[in-house]
């Protein structure tokens, strides 16, 4: 298998090679992409901390309970886990909805505040909607604002020319995201975790996600938690050098992987969104509808039905990904900086990825 190949090789940035392989729209040699619906190989069973979330608090946040979850571990990457879809039916609507219609909105940070004035930004949602409903199959059709969103920060606000995190530069976590991550990262092994940055990236066909490892928060002993919604995509993660060849896997709607440990540290990427392998415009678990009941206290919410119609539209398309992450350890604090705008602003769109960028960040759309 050429991919195989390719990985045998070694020698000079492996990562960069294995990429482009996967980035190209004509690689069809995808046996070598591990799929954790069917584990095999290098692929574990990994054990969860069942005592540590109750089925109600599972429940509130969406998820089935943990002693139903399946998680998966693999050779050579202690820390990093994967589980498969573990929402309840209905439930990955809440969050799709959330990252289009609400997370956008200020005080939130968008890709799109770089060269829009600030009234332009201020309900993509609600400037997009008719436009994304209407939407046909050509290309030469204009893209609404959220067609154009590219990335959201939440909490701590990612300063893309820095590369860091800072204090005078926080907007209010999302409540309801909040509880959900602290409740993975709890089954996880991790109790405590608070859920204080996350960054929304927001994928098409031609996208994809540059080389990077994620080394900007302060506290490497919490994990980083991903969650994935709408199309497919092939994830590589790699070594600590990006010499080290990666493993490729998929990733699904509903898909949550965890890095942590060892593993917190590692290169990683998305050279390429792949249709759903149903064949189907979105995959079936999106099909499924909210449960008119929902728990005391739950922190999902049902989405009404033109609400859905306009995400549906979105996610034929595209690809949705929230990364969370705790900055600071208990009682630690951000270190005195001088020269800094503490922004949190990224590049012009024109170069907002290369694919050997080292930043949170990917390519845009061409028209």
């Amino acid at each position: 298998m050429a991919a195989a190949a390719l990985t045998r090789e070694g020698g000079e940035d492996a990562f960069r090679r294995l990429f482009r392989f996967y980035r190209q729209r004509d690689a069809s040699d995808l046996r070598g992409v591990v799929d954790f619906s069917v584990p095999g190989g290098q692929v574990f069973r990994s054990q969860l901390s069942i005592s540590s979330v109750s089925d109600q608090d599972a429940y509130r946040a969406g998820l089935q309970p943990v002693s139903q979850w399946k998680a998966y571990g693999l050779n050579g990457y202690p820390g990093f886990i994967f589980i498969p879809n573990p929402f309840l039916p209905g439930c990955q609507r809440h969050w799709v909805k959330q990252c289009l219609k609400l997370y956008p909105q200020k005080p939130n940070v968008c890709n799109l505040d770089l060269h829009m004035a600030p009234e332009k930004t201020i309900d993509l949602w609600g400037q997009s909607k008719e436009q994304l409903k209407r939407k046909g199959s050509s290309k030469r059709e204009p893209r609404s604002l959220l067609e154009k969103l590219r990335w959201v920060t939440l909490g701590y606000h990612y300063n893309w020319d820095t590369k860091k995190y800072s204090a005078n530069h926080h907007t209010p976590f999302p409540s309801d995201l909040a509880f959900l991550s602290e409740q993975v990262a709890a089954a996880c092994g991790f109790r405590g975790f608070q859920a204080q940055a996350g960054i929304l990236n927001y994928y098409h066909f031609d996208s994809s996600l540059g080389i990077h490892a994620d080394e900007s928060e302060l506290d490497h002993s919490r994990p980083l938690l991903s969650f994935s919604f709408g199309q497919s995509s092939i994830f590589l993660l790699g070594g600590l050098k990006r010499e080290e060849a990666p493993t490729a896997m998929f990733m699904h709607s509903g898909d949550i992987m965890v890095m942590s440990g060892f593993s917190r540290l590692l290169y990683h990427a998305v050279p390429r969104v792949l249709r759903n392998p149903e064949g189907t415009a979105l995959p079936s678990c999106l099909d499924q509808a909210l449960s008119s009941e929902l728990p005391v206290g739950s922190v999902i919410e049902h989405s009404s039905d033109e609400d859905w119609q306009v995400c549906a539209k979105y996610l034929q398309s595209s690809r949705i990904n929230m990364t969370i992450r705790q900055v600071l350890a208990e009682g630690q604090k951000f270190p005195e900086e001088s020269g800094t705008n503490g922004k949190g602003q990224a590049p012009s769109e024109d170069n907002h990825h290369q694919e050997n960028s080292r930043a949170k960040r990917h390519k845009p759309n061409t028209d």
